[in-house]
């Protein structure tokens, strides 16, 4: 049975495709940073996924995952999906306050890149996958989203570099598309955000893109459906 690490598997996309994995015999180590919500997911999971709450900016946290999926076997797919958003509602680049945007940054951009390199060991052995969860914010400039539009820019980089380096590794940066989830209600305060699709519609294409394993490269799952 293949392994998969899914970061901020709590809720919403991560949840999501945690549940997906799940139903086509997949293991499961899965994180949040609130243990309740995280315990009440592996139940929805069927409490076979190995759940380890933690914040995954902590390298312990981080070396828990890695530690976990070893357990299993060792790694598959490594699924780097936590993320916050910054403030709500997002600041124009102008008066964004720095410090924040640098917990934006190490949140969004340094801790995936972190976990990836713990586990890239192991993915190079078992030929796995790394899926960056990106946005269409980082291609295009939309006001207000400087902050998380950039970090996630960042993490796209970062994949496309990856992906030249590691030949044996597939690094797929995977928009979503705007989904209805708790981030989502947070950028758009006060908006009604139900006519945005929920994140179980994207899983069929999540678990095409893995069965085809296309080249490296940016996956917009949208496409991928089609």
């Amino acid at each position: 049975m293949p392994v998969a690490i899914i970061t901020g598997a709590s809720r919403g996309l991560g949840l999501a495709l945690a549940t997906g994995l799940a139903g086509h015999g997949w293991q499961l180590v899965i994180d949040a940073r609130d243990a309740q919500t995280l315990s009440g997911a592996r139940d929805r999971l069927g409490g076979d996924a190995l759940a380890v709450p933690g914040d995954i900016t902590d390298p312990a946290h981080r070396a828990a995952l890695r530690t976990a999926a070893d357990r299993l076997g060792g790694a598959d797919l490594l699924v780097n999906n936590a993320g916050i958003l910054g403030p709500s509602p997002q600041p124009a680049l102008a008066g964004y306050p720095l410090d924040v945007l640098r917990q934006v940054y190490e949140v969004n951009v340094l801790a995936p890149l972190a976990l990836t390199q713990l586990v890239l060991p192991g993915l190079r052995e078992r030929c796995g996958a790394v899926v960056n969860v990106t946005s269409d914010a980082a291609v295009l400039p939309y006001p207000g989203w400087g902050g998380y539009g950039s970090a996630k820019a960042a993490v796209e980089q970062l994949s496309r570099v990856l992906a030249a380096e590691e030949p044996d590794v597939r690094i797929w940066a995977v928009d979503p598309g705007d989904l209805r989830t708790r981030m989502h209600q947070e950028a758009f305060p006060g908006e009604d955000i139900t006519d945005r699709p929920l994140p179980e519609t994207v899983v069929p294409a999540f678990l095409k893109l893995l069965a085809n394993r296309p080249e490296s490269g940016r996956i917009r799952l949208a496409e991928v459906a089609l």
